[in-house]
């Protein structure tokens, strides 16, 4: 088939996967489903070869990304129902200081952001969030809007949040270098959101009438009091759902609080292994004891799963939960999950459909003819995906599926394989808007109306994007 026909093809399965995830409202896993289907008959994949087509893109993905996932997923629960957020989020305001708990709220959503899904954190900190903007009798715009920005750009740029880590498989990067460069990058992004979001809320925006009796009439809750479990999406995309789970809200509660050096312990730990994993491959030498244990130590699987265990311990064992309370608050972050994990999947689905087809190398082919650079077009495809369709998700595992045969064309080093996913992130981060239910989800509870979302969050992150994608240029100059 020709590389005309093949462009063609192409260009109507992704026209397809926008109609029916933006108009027909179907869900992204199914859709990614259909289109592949759809693009590997219409391409000449033989019928005999379509399921094991099929098989082999879903089993290469999730054997990377479903563990990990799964596995970060119930870190985060147990931080949550522990205790462990809100005091977390507490520990960094007495220690800021009143005049800087907006940035110590940014650092909090930073913080909590790696373990925890953007709409789960939410919901545990807005509260808090609350309970500060009562106490200053100053707008609620002020704390929420660089807090929720820090967690939606954690979500976007890195592991494990289930873009990252299904970008990160697709194109073959290796997660203890995305984490490397992309905790400073994310870092640096974060404070120039917060000094953005600084500069919006000179300006006061009129709160809806409910959210305003709820952060400064009678109606507010306490400054710091825990969140009522309600169900929500699992990820800023709405791919999944993450009910409270068999028995979580009798674990639940700050009764006894974990400390703060605890809960940012357990955060780190996961990370620290990674990325000593990394390091040691990179630097000791082959066949020495000390890199092998490191690297089955630094293995993201292997990494979650001791840090899995910790939390479980420290904050359920040694807090006096039952072995059944703890197993009952891991697996009820599972249901969350259960969609986000096969959405990846499906977008695993669709890029070996692109390579096996042979559409992959027709689009690498008019993409090096665009002339533009590697990380511009993955930033660019990644941005006008989530602009489109909403889902940061299926942004990324879109875009990674289309990128890839290009980037085998190349010899890019690890360095550069991680800075071009975090140019994706970049990507994912930007444009949350009105199909975006994590731009529902924030403007509903910040009391905003369409009007001051779009001029404040979609601009916010759109502005952190444009920063996070000129960053990893400046990267790409000396990795």
């Amino acid at each position: 088939m020709s590389h005309n026909s093949l462009l063609l093809i192409a260009a109507a399965g992704v026209a397809l996967l926008l109609l029916l995830i933006i108009k027909v409202k179907v869900q992204p896993f199914v859709a990614l489903m259909v289109v592949s289907i759809g693009v590997a008959l219409a391409a000449g994949v033989p019928a005999a070869d379509l399921v094991s087509t099929i098989e082999d893109g879903m089993g290469s993905t999730l054997g990377h990304i479903a563990t990990i996932i799964a596995l970060g997923a119930m870190i985060g629960r147990i931080v949550e129902l522990s205790g462990g957020a809100a005091s977390l989020a507490h520990s960094l305001i007495a220690r800021f200081g009143e005049k800087r708990t907006p940035l110590a709220l940014t650092v909090a959503g930073f913080l909590l952001g790696i373990p925890v899904f953007f709409e789960v954190g939410l919901i545990i900190l807005m509260p808090i969030a609350y309970g500060v903007a009562r106490a200053s009798r100053k707008p609620l715009l002020i704390y929420a809007l660089p807090m929720a920005a820090a967690m939606l750009t954690v979500h976007a740029f890195l592991p494990p949040h289930p873009g990252a880590v299904a970008a990160a498989a697709t194109i073959g990067a290796d997660q203890g270098w995305v984490l490397l460069l992309g905790i400073p990058l994310t870092a640096v992004v974060i404070f120039a959101g917060h000094l953005l979001a600084k500069r919006m809320t000179r300006r006061e925006y009129t709160l809806t009438a409910d959210v305003y009796e709820k952060v400064y009439g009678d109606g507010g809750g306490e400054p710091g009091e825990s969140p009522e479990p309600i169900a929500t999406g699992g990820d800023s995309d709405s791919d999944g759902s993450v009910p409270a789970g068999p028995g979580a809200q009798q674990v639940g509660g700050t009764a006894n609080p974990p400390s703060f050096g605890m809960v940012v312990s357990l955060i780190i730990t996961p990370i620290a292994l990674i990325l000593l994993g990394t390091i040691g491959t990179n630097t000791l030498a082959e066949g020495s004891v000390t890199r092998a244990v490191l690297t089955v130590l630094g293995a993201p699987m292997v990494a979650l799963l001791i840090a899995a265990g910790l939390a479980a311990y420290f904050l359920g064992v040694r807090r006096g939960w039952s072995s059944g309370q703890i197993s009952s608050v891991m697996g009820s972050a599972l249901p969350g999950v259960a969609m986000v994990i096969l959405v990846a999947g499906a977008g695993g689905v669709f890029g070996k459909v692109l390579v096996q087809t042979g559409i992959g190398d027709a689009v690498a082919d008019i993409l090096d003819r665009t002339g533009l650079p590697l990380l511009a077009l993955a930033f660019v495809m990644t941005l006008l995906l989530r602009a489109v369709q909403g889902s940061a998700t299926v942004a990324l595992v879109a875009t990674a599926g289309l990128i890839t045969p290009l980037l085998h064309r190349t010899d890019l080093s690890a360095q550069q394989l991680a800075l071009v996913c975090l140019a994706m992130g970049a990507g994912a981060l930007a444009v949350s808007h009105i199909n975006d239910a994590g731009y529902w989800m924030f403007t509903k509870l910040a009391g905003l109306e369409v009007g001051d979302g779009l001029r404040t969050w979609t601009v916010l992150t759109t502005a952190m994007g444009v920063i996070g994608f000129a960053l990893t240029g400046l990267l790409w100059l000396v990795v």
